[in-house]
């Protein structure tokens, strides 16, 4: 299992459209993809999940991959979180 925190740069923070960009990102890998914020936990690969999580433009969400390509994965979503995420 491998972590990271990553700040939200996004002005509006994860609303639709960047949700999707994060799991369609997400579910390029096989391993479990989840992020935890304020104590919850959301499935990555789930837009309804990434949405309920409300998470707004300076948050900080800790991305946690765990299974065989989780490495890649992290350093993917990483990236794909630090550029905007398409916005």
């Amino acid at each position: 299992m491998v972590s990271q925190k990553v700040i939200i740069k996004n002005p509006t923070g994860l609303h639709l459209r960047p949700a999707g960009i994060l799991c369609k990102e997400a579910m390029q890998f096989k391993c479990l993809i989840t992020f935890s914020y304020w104590g919850n936990t959301a499935n990555a690969k789930s837009v309804l999940s990434v949405l309920g999580a409300c998470v707004k433009c300076g948050d900080e969400i800790e991305l946690i991959c765990d299974g065989e390509d989780e490495e890649a994965a992290l350093k993917a979503l990483v990236e794909a979180v630090e550029s905007g995420l398409g916005e």
